[in-house]
């Protein structure tokens, strides 16, 4: 069984790469525990999953985390080992042989202390990590906030989605840092969005140091909003990336 992250720009197609990559690995006969931590939740439309909109992130599950984490009434005071063994059971959607978590991102500006959240959030996904009995890949936000030192051990691999532009690859050099500070085993770059062999070699010289695993076409399909992604031709791509990295 693999764990595995996708993180990147915001807008770069990290979460379509990441539901391809699930679809793929299930199509290989996987059992696979999709989680998705962006703020912007889309990865359960991409799956594929009924009313994946209308799914409440578990930051948001505000009685929950304070009666889990016995949070004072100040919130200063928590616990930072809550019980969650029983989240994934409870609050996973399934399709197929797919289960996503919708975790969110705990709000930081302007909300008051949100150690609580933090505490759950890190306690969940670390529980998350170490399951054996299924594949694991998780839908980072834009960086890679969610992972610590004591969770960041559990990926196998991460995967940075870029694009062609200096502003995506500007992120994915800061991205690669904090991962590796980490000491997260793997990290390479899959670059999306890619119209010709121009836009790939602009890729593979401002990338620097970091390893591309492969690249992905620009696909006008994606855009609309109910398509089947199993459908385009980009899944072959991303199928094809899955199929090295599970023979690698």
């Amino acid at each position: 069984m693999i764990k595995v992250a996708f993180a990147g720009k915001g807008g770069v197609g990290k979460s379509t790469i990441a539901s391809l990559f699930i679809k793929a690995l299930e199509k290989d006969g996987m059992r696979v525990l999709a989680v998705d931590c962006d703020p912007v939740a889309n990865l359960g439309r991409f799956l594929g999953i009924k009313d994946a909109d209308k799914i409440i992130p578990i930051v948001e599950m505000k009685e929950l985390i304070n009666e889990r984490t016995e949070a004072s009434k100040d919130r200063a005071f928590y616990k930072l080992n809550p019980k969650v063994d029983d989240i994934p059971e409870r609050f996973a959607k399934k399709i197929g042989n797919i289960k996503l978590i919708v975790m969110g991102t705990p709000s930081r500006g302007g909300s008051g202390c949100m150690c609580p959240e933090a505490s759950f959030m890190k306690a969940l996904l670390g529980k998350l990590l170490l399951q054996e009995d299924e594949s694991v890949v998780l839908d980072m936000e834009a960086g890679v906030e969610h992972l610590g030192r004591g969770t960041a051990s559990f990926v196998d691999h991460l995967f940075i989605v870029v694009e062609p532009n200096l502003n995506s690859i500007d992120a994915a050099k800061k991205i690669w840092k904090l991962a590796k500070d980490l000491k997260i085993k793997e990290i390479s770059v899959i670059a999306n969005k890619v119209r010709n062999n121009k836009d790939l070699d602009f890729v593979k010289e401002n990338i620097a140091e970091i390893p591309i695993t492969g690249s992905v076409s620009f696909e006008e399909k994606l855009l609309e909003l109910d398509i089947d992604i199993e459908k385009t031709s980009v899944y072959k791509q991303v199928a094809e990336i899955e199929k090295e990295f599970l023979n690698t």
